[in-house]
């Protein structure tokens, strides 16, 4: 998903009563010390001190707990969890200061994958820690970008999925299974519509809540190094070059209005806050989001029975859940103190402490050796996890400057497909002629 999409998921009693302990001033106050440079003392006595960034807000107390039990076993390091409001903005400020975290979180997204090509974070290549990552969960974070496109500048730490959730009731009412292919799920929506029931509920007034559809449905047309030739090709972008939006992407765009098409009336009007109350009052058989939304769905409706399925394509053995790596944790290139952040680490990526924050986080664990989900929402995708038929989010490999958002959006309202895929590629050969073709990128 875009970085800007809510990523909030159900949390667990125990994570719960943890997040209301933590408090605002507490979060400013670790914020303000981040930024200020003035963490605590490198070391102090024989007791070494990481400068740990940790971005993600609903992570906070799942990490203090985990930095307490390493503590205990690590007597001579001392972890300070630097918890800060605008991640993105905060660790570039960090890296032109030359204040790089010892150890850092981050989200496998595409500005990510720039900060991995610029070369500020350690190269894992040859470390024993890579074999107990899952290799699929390793692929995404290598296609969003490597330095000098061979190295491994982070380990996933825990993944996210994006799919089509459903309202099992619903599905069971009317008898219906969860589609594999195309043609089953356009089948199902005129089921759905014949019995009187609306098949999609559509949140258009929120640009971005078209991005699930769009990433799930255009992941098949950007297999096979769509975006690797989409660079290679630069400012030549276009109809008639070997590949392009205008020429791969029109079966991607008619296939997200064909969904739209099933959507309730006055859907333009409606936004994501709108739309988890409506599914979850059963307005809808299904909803065009990913996991980040069962969390919103569960407060409207705590007995919601909600269901995953991966976006279809034409074969079922093709099927490829499309999944973000919602945490990767990596190591400062340069820090003086690498040892210690590598023990750190290293007890990060034991299997028992992933498993206890996948699940707390209601998230997939990376690990290769990743207990299953107990989330009875998530359990569907849990085989493509496990078998490694996932794939990215194809917006991360678009830089920000094409207006990719508003310009789907843009699209569901007037329909001008071809309108739509000359924008995004005349926009790509624009970033292509300002952008200066480093070795590696």
């Amino acid at each position: 998903m875009t970085d800007d999409t809510p990523r909030g998921i159900p949390h667990s009693s125990r994570r719960s009563r943890r997040r209301r302990a933590v408090s605002t001033v507490a979060i400013a106050s670790a914020a303000a010390l981040l930024l200020a440079g003035c963490a605590a003392p490198a070391g102090e006595g024989d007791v070494v001190t990481l400068d740990f960034f940790q971005f993600k807000g609903e992570a906070l107390g799942d990490f203090d707990e985990i930095i307490a039990d390493f503590e205990a076993e690590n007597p001579d390091i001392r972890v300070v969890q630097n918890l800060v409001p605008d991640a993105d903005t905060a660790i570039r400020t960090l890296l032109v200061k030359n204040k790089t975290p010892d150890v850092i979180t981050l989200n496998g997204s595409g500005y990510f994958g720039q900060l991995a090509r610029a070369g500020v974070f350690h190269d894992f290549t040859g470390d024993p820690l890579v074999e107990e990552v899952n290799p699929a969960v390793q692929e995404i974070l290598a296609d969003l970008g490597t330095f000098n496109g061979d190295e491994i500048n982070s380990l996933g730490y825990v993944s996210n999925a994006d799919g089509i959730i459903y309202n099992r009731e619903i599905f069971a009412e009317q008898g219906l299974e969860p589609p594999t292919t195309w043609d089953e799920l356009i089948d199902v929506c005129e089921q759905l519509q014949a019995a009187g029931i609306t098949p999609f509920y559509g949140t258009l007034s929120d640009a971005w809540t078209a991005m699930p559809a769009f990433n799930g449905i255009g992941a098949y047309e950007a297999e096979g190094g769509f975006f690797d030739e989409l660079r290679a090709q630069g400012t030549e972008v276009g109809p008639e070059s070997p590949v392009s939006f205008e020429k791969d992407f029109p079966d991607t765009l008619d296939r997200l209005q064909e969904l739209y098409s099933f959507a309730q009336e006055g859907y333009r009007g409606r936004g994501y806050d709108d739309g988890n109350p409506a599914f979850a009052n059963g307005e809808s058989a299904m909803y065009l989001q990913g996991v980040w939304a069962l969390a919103p769905i569960l407060d409207n409706n705590p007995d919601f029975d909600a269901g995953v399925f991966p976006y279809p394509t034409d074969d079922p053995a093709d099927r490829k859940l499309v999944s973000g790596v919602d945490v990767t944790v990596t190591i400062g290139r340069d820090t003086d103190k690498f040892d210690a952040a590598r023990r750190f680490v290293e007890y990060l990526f034991q299997p028992d402490v992933m498993d206890a924050f996948a699940a707390s986080q209601n998230m997939f664990s990376a690990h290769v050796d990743a207990a299953p989900t107990e989330n009875p929402a998530l359990s569907e995708l849990q085989p493509f996890i496990d078998e490694g038929q996932i794939t990215g989010f194809i917006d991360h490999q678009i830089p920000p400057a094409v207006p990719l958002v508003p310009t789907i959006q843009q699209f569901l309202l007037d329909g001008d497909a071809d309108g739509a895929l000359a924008t995004l590629d005349n926009e790509w050969r624009k970033v292509a002629a300002r952008t200066i073709t480093v070795s590696g990128d």
